[in-house]
C-alpha cells in the first residue's frame, strides 16, 4: 500500500513525491541532495525568490517567504556556500594564521577571535605555521582560495614579506605580533612604554632604589622591548636612581635560567632588591635559578614579570606581572576587520588597549 501510493504521488506531481518524503522521513540511497530548483518548485516561487530568501538580498512578501522556508525545511536543502559566496561575495570565513596553537598565550588569542566572531556569524579557518616564513606564506595563498574575509596573523617572527602579501590580496587584515614592533600594519597591542612605567613606579612604591631590569636587547630596534626599556630608563632617572639593565638571549624560561650565575653577580654587586623581566617566562626562568641557589623570593628578593602567562597565577609565588590581555587582542582584531567588512571608518593602525597591573606575591614591601 505505502509503495503504491509512493509511486502513484510520483506520477501525479515530483515535488508531492518529495514531499511525502520529507514528510515520512524516507531515505534511499540512490536519492539525490535537494537543489534550488526543489525548493522553488515546492514553494511554488521562482528561483530567484528562493535565492532572495536565502541571501537576503531583496524583499520578499512575507507569504512567500513563509513558503521558501517551510520548502527549505521539509527538504533539508543546504546552500552550496561556496556558489553562494561568489554570489553574494560573502564567505564568512575569517582566516587566522598562529604561529603554534600549542602556546597558551595563542589559544587565549583564537578564543577571542573566535567568540566574537560567532557573534557576527563568522567562522574560522586556523592554520599553525610554527615560526616558518614560508608556511605563513602559503597559508594566505591557501586562506584566499578558501574565499576569506579577512585575515588575522599571529606571529613570534619578523617578515616585512608576510605584511607585503597580504596588503595585496587587499582584503582586511591585523597583524598581531608579541615581540617585533610592526610599523604601519593594522594591529591591536599595549601601550608597552607606558606598562612599563607603571610596574617601575610600582616596585619603587614599595621601597625598591635598585631595580634590575632583565631585557633581550637582540634587535632592539625593531622589536617592542625598546619600548620597554624607556619606560624603565625614564622612570628610575626621573626618581634618581641609576638605570641597571642586563640582556638575556631570549624569551624562554631557560634562557634566564642559563644566565642565573651572571645575574646574581650584578644582585650582589649593585646592592639589587628588585628584578623586572621584559617577559614572564624569564621571570619564572630565574625565580627557578634563585630557588636552586637558595635565594629566596619575595623574602630576599622581588621578581616582576610582563604579560600575565597562564603559569604565571599559578606558579608559587604567584608573579607579579604586567598583563597583557591575549583574549582581548583577539576580540578586538576582529571587531577591527569586521568594522572594515561593514565600511566603517577606522581611525588608526594601531588599536592600543588598557594596561593592567596585576599585584601577586613575587614582589613585598622592602623591610626596614
Amino acid at each position: 500500500m505505502g509503495d503504491s501510493l509512493i509511486w502513484l504521488s510520483v506520477l501525479v506531481s515530483p515535488q508531492c513525491f518529495i514531499q511525502y518524503i520529507c514528510m515520512n522521513n524516507i531515505v534511499r540511497s540512490d536519492c539525490m541532495a535537494a537543489t534550488i530548483k526543489d525548493v522553488a518548485k515546492l514553494a511554488e516561487v521562482s528561483i530567484s525568490t528562493v535565492s532572495r530568501v536565502i541571501n537576503e538580498s531583496k524583499p520578499v512578501s512575507p507569504e512567500a517567504r513563509r513558503r521558501v522556508l517551510k520548502a527549505i525545511e521539509d527538504l533539508g536543502y543546504k546552500p552550496n556556500e561556496i556558489a553562494r559566496s561568489l554570489v553574494t561575495k560573502k564567505s564568512n570565513l575569517i582566516g587566522v594564521i598562529v604561529d603554534d596553537i600549542g602556546n597558551s598565550y595563542v589559544a587565549q588569542i583564537v578564543r577571542g577571535i573566535e567568540e566574537i566572531g560567532r557573534m557576527y556569524k563568522y567562522d574560522i579557518l586556523l592554520c599553525s605555521s610554527y615560526g616558518n616564513e614560508e608556511s605563513e606564506l602559503r597559508f594566505m595563498q591557501l586562506l584566499m582560495q578558501k574565499q576569506v574575509e579577512g585575515m588575522i596573523i599571529v606571529s613570534e617572527i619578523e617578515t616585512k614579506k608576510i605584511t607585503e602579501s597580504v596588503k595585496k590580496y587587499k582584503i582586511p587584515f591585523v597583524y598581531l605580533n608579541r615581540f617585533y614592533d610592526i610599523l604601519q600594519t593594522p594591529t591591536v597591542t599595549l601601550d608597552n612604554e607606558l606598562a612599563s612605567i607603571i610596574m617601575v613606579k610600582h616596585l619603587l612604591e614599595l621601597g625598591h632604589k635598585n631595580i634590575l631590569y632583565i631585557s633581550n636587547g637582540n634587535n632592539i630596534e625593531r622589536t617592542i622591548e625598546k619600548y620597554k626599556v624607556k619606560g624603565y630608563k625614564e622612570t628610575v632617572n626621573n626618581a634618581g636612581l641609576t638605570p641597571i639593565i642586563y640582556n638575556v638571549n631570549g624569551y624562554k624560561i631557560e634562557d634566564a635560567y642559563n644566565a642565573g650565575s651572571e645575574i646574581i653577580n650584578i644582585i650582589k654587586n649593585n646592592n639589587i632588591t628588585a628584578i623586572y623581566c621584559c617577559q614572564d617566562e624569564l621571570a619564572i626562568g630565574l625565580i627557578n635559578y634563585l630557588y636552586d641557589n637558595n635565594i629566596k623570593v619575595p623574602d630576599e628578593l622581588s621578581v616582576v614579570g610582563y604579560g600575565d602567562i597562564g603559569i604565571s597565577s599559578i606558579y608559587r609565588p604567584k608573579l607579579t606581572t604586567i598583563k597583557e590581555p591575549y583574549y582581548d587582542l583577539g576580540a578586538v582584531a576582529i571587531r577591527r576587520i569586521l568594522k572594515e567588512l561593514k565600511g566603517e571608518s577606522i581611525d588608526e593602525q594601531t588599536i592600543k588597549l588598557p594596561v593592567q597591573l596585576i599585584i601577586r606575591e613575587s614582589a613585598v614591601q622592602m623591610k626596614n
